[in-house]
């Protein structure tokens, strides 16, 4: 063998020195830090679509209930919490009984088992979410996964035949909220009563007491990190079964009549 190739494979050897790992770490951290807040932005998106997926399968649930029960929306009574069912994991409560019943056993029988539908991935932060804890339920994450939907149940939405209603498809059913079944006044709805300048959510908002849940309503394509602002979106699900958002509001562009289904209380 050569001088020259003797030399040639020693170098080949030598592999990298510390300065060139350094300078590869460097450059990967950067490519990293670069990826990493659009990757996340891209698991989000995926999260919203799969909570919006979810939201037009409750509408198909909701769209086959109508045409058996005369078009009238069940008016849900007491079922206000997360539970479908009974400690024991199998048995369904009974729809409209108390105690932490969720709204949506009224249709579990549209559904066919699947109550995964009405989950939102984007629910991030268990814990927080849950208004309601149960005894029997120690695992926030095994009751808010399958209930994370917040049933309009203002007075004039409860029972309401579909006909009266002025137009469906300005008329929400239900939406991505920590309340499980709200009544949809100005204390834990999106309008503000039709008062231009007025608050809507104000149990939600700074010193109301389900502040610490404020996150968990427009959770949807977050972007601030405070406690009471987070630019985000609440999904919608309107009554003639389509999805849309409401961008994070006060209420001065959501009208009352979203909730009451009546002409007179829109703007």
């Amino acid at each position: 063998m050569t001088n020259y190739q003797k030399r040639s494979t020693k170098q080949m050897a030598r592999g990298f020195t510390l300065i060139e790992l350094l300078v590869v770490i460097a450059i990967i951290a950067v490519l990293l830090a670069i990826l990493m807040p659009a990757m996340r932005k891209i698991k989000e998106m995926a999260r919203g679509t799969a909570c919006k997926s979810n939201l037009r399968n409750i509408g198909l649930a909701l769209a086959m209930y109508l045409d058996d029960y005369e078009r009238k929306i069940p008016n849900t009574g007491s079922s206000n919490g997360f539970l479908w069912f009974e400690s024991d994991g199998l048995t369904y409560r009974r729809a409209g009984s108390s105690g932490g019943t969720y709204w949506g056993t009224f249709y579990k029988e549209y559904i066919k088992g699947q109550t995964k539908i009405f989950g939102c991935p984007s629910l991030q932060r268990v814990p927080e979410g849950l208004i309601y804890s149960y005894s029997d339920f120690p695992d926030p994450s095994a009751v808010i996964q399958h209930a994370a939907f917040g049933l309009n149940h203002h007075n004039r939405a409860r029972g309401r035949n579909t006909m009266d209603i002025y137009r469906v498809s300005e008329f929400i059913f239900c939406t991505d909220h920590a309340e499980p079944r709200p009544e949809c006044g100005t204390s834990d709805g999106f309008h503000n009563n039709n008062r231009p300048g007025a608050m809507n959510l104000t149990s939600y908002r700074r010193g109301g007491s389900r502040f610490r849940t404020y996150r968990q309503i427009f959770r949807h394509n977050i972007r601030y990190a405070a406690d009471d602002r987070t630019g985000g979106r609440a999904n919608v699900l309107w009554l003639d079964g389509h999805v849309t958002y409401i961008e994070e509001t006060t209420g001065d562009d959501v009208p009352l009549g979203w909730y009451t289904g009546d002409k007179e209380d829109r703007f």
